[in-house]
């Protein structure tokens, strides 16, 4: 992918990120009056999860900055790792978030006290649940734009709110209403038990990108696919790939009639490049030119051709 192409991804992320903090103040603000007002545990624990979200969501801002940073002499590669980094960040403040929670939440069941002034605290709630439904919309939109593995970790985060909201009306409507006080703490315990599934969650795309782990295989069989098609290509082998924040790689060993001069094979290397560019405009690619049968190492997993299924399709 070319710096121009990198670069028209990037506001979409950098902008996902900024109204991402925008929502978190909103909220914040909000439900801290809220949490006062009423004492309601559940409450107090959707008020420190948004204080969370609101230093995740600046982490996230400044690893989506840093990511966009275009490749440099010590990051030949990019920056784009630095989205993974702020996404594990954000786990382990969901995972704190969590514990918190749920420790207020067993003092409540030894110390009940009813809440105050319901119908206020559930009228916060729909207004987060709707503010919140909103940056989901967005988010999703910006994550299909640019594959930003810290927005999509931000989003799995504020996932949880809209079932935290809810739980936070029900709590509060069960022990004003109904008069059940163990309501509100058991609420908490399960908005709890619920971060932290959605931090176990949230930790495995950025762990996927730290260790290079290669795309899915749809999204490998398409790639080739595309590269199969090109006249004069016959045959791929050590096909590798890995993702880097909204950046993909791919590099392969591609074959080609030993008899053709330098310049007739660069040239079908070029056109296969330029096929791939416009079938994913995101990925950067690194080909290696072989002439056909030529063998590297013994390595089976290296010098295995990915190919032959295609070419079985174009005969």
């Amino acid at each position: 992918m070319t710096l121009d192409e990198r670069r028209r991804f990037i506001p979409f992320a950098l902008r996902a990120a900024l109204a991402s903090v925008a929502t978190a103040c909103f909220l914040l603000a909000l439900k801290g009056f809220a949490a006062w007002h009423t004492g309601s545990v559940a409450m107090l624990g959707s008020l420190a999860d948004t204080g969370l979200d609101l230093l995740a969501s600046l982490v996230t801002l400044y690893g989506v900055r840093l990511a966009a940073e275009p490749a440099d002499h010590d990051h030949r590669f990019g920056h784009g790792k630095a989205e993974a980094l702020a996404a594990l960040f954000q786990v382990g403040l969901i995972t704190a978030s969590a514990v918190g929670i749920a420790w207020r939440a067993i003092l409540a069941f030894q110390m009940p006290r009813q809440t105050s002034d319901g119908e206020f605290g559930i009228a916060v709630s729909l207004i987060a649940i709707a503010a919140t439904a909103l940056l989901l919309w967005y988010q999703r939109s910006v994550i299909r734009k640019t594959g930003s593995v810290a927005i999509l970790a931000d989003n799995v985060h504020y996932q949880s709110d809209l079932l935290l909201n809810g739980a936070v009306i029900a709590a509060i409507a069960l022990d004003q209403f109904l008069g059940l006080s163990w309501a509100d703490p058991v609420f908490g315990i399960a908005i709890a038990l619920w971060l932290g599934w959605g931090a176990f969650k949230a930790s495995s795309n950025a762990i996927d990108q730290l260790m290079d782990k290669e795309w899915p295989e749809e999204q490998r069989a398409r790639f080739i696919e595309v590269a199969a098609r090109q006249p004069g290509l016959q045959g791929i082998h050590d096909f590798r790939t890995r993702r880097s924040g909204s950046h993909d790689f791919a590099q392969f060993h591609m074959e080609v009639d030993g008899a053709l001069t330098v310049g007739a094979a660069h040239d079908i290397v070029e056109d296969v490049e330029k096929a791939l560019r416009r079938a994913f405009p995101k990925v950067e690619v690194l080909i290696h030119l072989d002439p056909a049968g030529h063998v590297d190492t013994d390595n089976p997993l290296v010098e295995a051709d990915v190919t032959p299924h295609w070419f079985a399709k174009r005969i």
